[in-house]
């Protein structure tokens, strides 16, 4: 029989009521068990024109780590993954509302509200906790950074860009959809994280949040996500797919340095400089995220041609079918795993010098990105 913890009453307008914790959702590993989460939502009135609504579940896994980790400290990262994944998914919920014209407010929340692993909107809370900042100061950030998570996955699904029909185990939002409103409901998430940033009334009353660090935010995550970060990467990862001829590896560090970990940079800088982050602190962070970072892209490729699309909830092995440089191609399967394990070494290192005890998420975090099998 699965426990069940209750989240408070009128946590928010229309989605969590209920968090199940399932004893069919442990698996056992090498060392410790892993354990997934299931937060049950409301379902959302949908307009006549038959699109199909976000899933009533919405999943927040993590994986087992090995014994040398923060485990030792007695942190709780199960429990923290749960309350953080609460609130997150309660906020984007109230910041994308079902609205008129509602076929593009549908196709948002198709998107944005199907679950996934929150890993950025966590780091992002994670990391202004280390500087001794509230959840509440960062969690402008951590929904605004989730939902361009959201809509660079909806137009990296295009026919235009990587072409996959299948994301987080259900059609992608172009095929529930179109073409057209996928572009547009990317478009329109775009625009809304930058606005719920830099928006005051996004903030504690209380005035905790200064307005300076609001406008250096917005300026770090237009960095991110722009020309000279995410988009740099996607225009980087096209020209390099199926042009027949070798990818070097400085190549390929430049697509995933900007295509995948400009955006975990954000999210951990966000969350720092909303946390009254010096310049050193930030720094350190910045090379801590680069290096989760680049992480999260080996570890993919290589869950790429080791898993089924089942065991992923998108399409496994899209990688090789489509002559894509990736790093078991490059180097190998095994030097890709040695290579992994160097990265999450360097992050560690990164957080030595801040308060041990307030890092435990941010180290427990680049051990989940290290050894997910999803």
């Amino acid at each position: 029989m699965p426990s069940l913890m209750m989240l408070p009453s009128g946590c928010c307008n229309a989605a969590l009521s209920r968090v199940y914790l399932s004893a069919a959702a442990f698996r056992p590993a090498p060392s410790a068990l892993g354990f997934g989460t299931q937060i049950a939502t409301s379902a959302v009135h949908l307009s006549r024109r038959g699109a199909p609504p976000p899933p009533r579940v919405m999943e927040v896994e993590t994986s087992p780590a090995p014994p040398d980790t923060v485990l030792s400290t007695g942190f709780d990262f199960k429990g923290y993954m749960l309350e953080k994944a609460a609130a997150i998914n309660c906020a984007l919920d109230a910041a994308a509302p079902l609205a008129h014209p509602e076929r593009i407010h549908e196709a948002m929340r198709y998107s944005l509200l199907a679950g996934g692993k929150r890993v950025r909107p966590v780091l992002c809370l994670a990391a202004c906790e280390v500087l001794g900042g509230g959840s509440a100061w960062a969690m402008p950030a951590a929904v605004s950074v989730e939902m361009i998570h959201t809509m660079s996955l909806i137009h990296d699904d295009l026919p235009c860009m990587d072409d996959d029909d299948l994301r987080r185990g259900r059609p992608s939002c172009h095929r529930a959809f179109d073409e057209a409103t996928a572009v547009l409901a990317g478009d329109a998430l775009l625009a809304l994280a930058f606005g719920h940033l830099a928006n005051p009334a996004s903030y504690p009353a209380d005035g905790s949040v200064p307005p300076d660090r609001i406008v250096r935010a917005v300026g770090e995550l237009s960095r991110c996500v722009g020309a000279e970060g995410l988009v740099a990467g996607q225009v980087a990862d096209l020209e390099a797919t199926g042009v027949g001829t070798p990818v070097t590896l400085d190549h390929l560090e430049f697509i995933h340095l900007h295509k995948t970990a400009a955006l975990l940079e954000a999210s951990v800088v966000l969350g720092a400089i909303l946390g009254g982050a010096s310049d050193d602190q930030i720094d350190k962070l910045r090379k801590y995220a680069k290096s989760i970072g680049l992480l999260f892209q080996v570890v993919d490729d290589i869950l790429d041609v080791t898993k089924s699309s089942e065991e992923l909830g998108k399409t496994a092995g899209k990688d090789l079918a489509s002559d894509k440089t990736t790093y078991p191609k490059l180097l190998g399967l095994e030097k890709s795993k040695e290579f992994a394990d160097r990265l999450l070494k360097d992050s560690r290192e990164q957080l030595a010098g801040f308060d041990p005890i307030k890092t435990a998420p941010l180290l427990q975090l680049a051990n989940y990105i290290a050894y997910r099998d999803k």
